[in-house]
């Protein structure tokens, strides 16, 4: 099982997720994944940086899950990273970022900021 001591989301976050799904190695020489039979779902993933890290931390009941009353830090992603390739999860770019319930990180398109 995937556990992650950190609960910080990171722009790494998402490969983190796709290193777990492919199982390929960012030196390329395993394309079809280094022991591929390790390979995990992006649900499995996703949860081992959300309820895993929870349960890791000892905080099952504050944190890990979107609840009413729990702590959470959260990304909000330019896709939807689980109808996708597994192959494309790294290039998913960070929107936002909300830390403690503050947005602490707001992506600006081009065209946004035209218009700001």
């Amino acid at each position: 099982m995937l556990h992650l001591i950190s609960t910080a989301v990171t722009d790494r976050s998402a490969r983190g997720i796709a290193a777990a799904v492919t199982r390929r190695t960012i030196d390329g020489n395993n394309p079809g994944g280094w022991i591929p039979e390790q390979k995990i779902s992006v649900e499995e993933a996703l949860r081992a940086y959300t309820v895993n890290n929870g349960y890791a931390m000892f905080a099952e009941r504050s944190r890990g899950v979107l609840r009413p009353g729990y702590k959470a830090d959260l990304v909000l992603l330019d896709r939807d990273i689980t109808a996708g390739r597994a192959e494309e999860i790294d290039r998913a770019a960070i929107r936002a970022t909300i830390v403690g319930g503050r947005l602490v990180y707001e992506a600006v398109t081009p065209t946004e900021a035209a218009t700001r």
